[in-house]
């Protein structure tokens, strides 16, 4: 924890800095060349700093970019004011730019983190299948697949029953992915798992009732849909071995 956050500090410290040390570098040069090409360099720097870093750290960049553009790079020279009315839409357009490039790099690293989570559902799919192809015992399986489903939803525990449905009056995760309570679709997203109550996913077969796996949730677990359907996926691995 203390090494996250030692290099948060320093991402961050760096995201400011750099626009800064960038325009100081440029001030030598700035009678040489336009004001927008300055900006075009600070953009590269914003680019860079939202390519590696985080979503704030791209933020600061922009907001750092900016002021230093203002600052050391526009008449009149260290105030932060603008004569010009170029250089304001500039500078505008600066921020703006290094705002959206932050925005569409951390999307970027959400949807890379989202592709990896779900490459390792189907992953625990593939082991479950794998279970079963090698004919290791029931016992194995469910094993194996109650082990996945507390990795895939975020549970506190997983249990499995034979021969069982309804009893309790549990929540229930339907073939289709969602959750039904006390007569109720959950949201899910929203409100997360049931944690007052277990969660039941039913084990069938051709229609034929084989058990129940019962899920109690961790709290704040926020399963996606697609999450919830690799849960009744798996189910059904478990029904082809009980069968």
């Amino acid at each position: 924890m203390a090494r996250w956050e030692a290099g948060a500090r320093l991402t961050v410290l760096v995201a400011v800095l750099s626009p800064i040390a960038v325009a100081l570098v440029l001030v030598p040069f700035r009678d040489d060349f336009s004001n927008t090409n300055a900006a075009l360099v600070l953009v590269l720097v914003i680019v860079s700093i939202a390519a590696f870093g985080s979503r704030v750290a791209g933020l600061l960049a922009a907001l750092s970019a900016a002021a230093s553009f203002d600052f050391f790079l526009t008449e009149p020279y260290q105030a932060f004011a603008i004569n010009d009315r170029d250089d304001v839409e500039t500078t505008v357009l600066l921020l703006a730019v290094g705002v959206g490039v932050s925005e569409i790099a951390a999307w970027g690293r959400r949807q890379d983190a989202r592709a990896d989570r779900e490459a390792g559902y189907l992953a625990g799919v593939r082991e479950a299948a794998e279970a079963v192809a090698s004919r290791q015992s029931s016992d194995e399986v469910l094993r194996v697949v109650s082990d996945q489903l507390s990795h895939v939803l975020g549970l506190r525990a997983c249990r499995f029953q034979y021969g069982a449905a309804g009893l309790g009056q549990p929540a229930r995760l339907r073939p289709d992915g969602q959750v039904e309570w006390k007569h109720n679709v959950v949201d899910v997203h929203r409100d997360g798992l049931p944690v007052t109550t277990d969660i039941e996913l039913l084990v069938e077969n051709h229609g034929r009732l084989q058990g129940r796996f019962l899920l109690t949730a961790a709290p704040d677990s926020r399963p996606t849909l697609a999450q919830l359907q690799v849960a009744v996926t798996l189910a059904g691995v478990v029904g082809t071995v009980l069968s």
